[in-house]
């Protein structure tokens, strides 16, 4: 049987805005660290809590925010990361069947309006949507039980080594993305790429 390809989205496949959002806020990105909420974001993507309710959270003191504005800087920065979208287009050639495994709220939307990420593989797997966030084990045997496949029947791709460990441990075989050219020499175990 063929294998299912599983793919991280934020900083596997596409550019990971929240690195635009120290220049948003004026302050170094160790700073926004400290001051961020700690839970809000986790809760977020866990569909716990909605927009509204993280915005309000968004700084563990309550300053206010504009909300709409950090959103709308990070959907400007969505973008493929170099050579992911020809890698994603050659393996939709070669038929091999890819779903999103990854920890996103609901503005996953925003990047599939902005590059319809679809248009290769299924939103199958989302946080906000499964209500687990890897590496908690059930975010991935929910793939398993919804394909009805065991976990060696799946490759996972991430760029978070705990993810990729966590991954591993359930049997699904595990690679660390660390650019578009090595995962496709990677995948090419797995997959017959033209």
């Amino acid at each position: 049987m063929s294998k299912v390809l599983l793919l991280d989205i934020m900083s596997t496949v596409v550019y990971d805005p929240f690195w635009e959002l120290p220049k948003f806020f004026g302050q170094p990105m160790d700073e926004l660290l400290k001051d961020k909420d700690p839970t809000a974001w986790v809760e977020f993507e866990r569909d716990e809590i909605d927009e509204a309710t993280f915005y309000a959270r968004f700084f563990a003191d309550g300053k206010a925010i504009d909300g709409p504005g950090m959103k709308q800087t990070m959907r400007d920065a969505y973008a493929f990361l170099d050579g992911m979208d020809d890698l994603l287009a050659d393996l939709k050639s070669a038929d091999v069947e890819m779903h999103a495994l990854s920890n996103y709220p609901v503005w996953y939307r925003m990047i599939e309006e902005k590059l319809s990420l679809s248009d290769y593989l299924e939103w199958s797997f989302v946080s906000c949507h499964t209500g687990h966030r890897k590496p908690e084990p059930q975010a991935y045997s929910v793939a398993c039980d919804r394909l009805e496949l065991p976990p060696e029947h799946f490759v996972f791709v991430d760029d978070r080594g705990s993810n990729c460990k966590a991954a591993a441990g359930l049997g699904m075989t595990a690679i660390k993305f660390e650019g578009a050219a090595s995962l496709r020499g990677a995948l090419s175990e797995h997959f017959k790429l033209h």
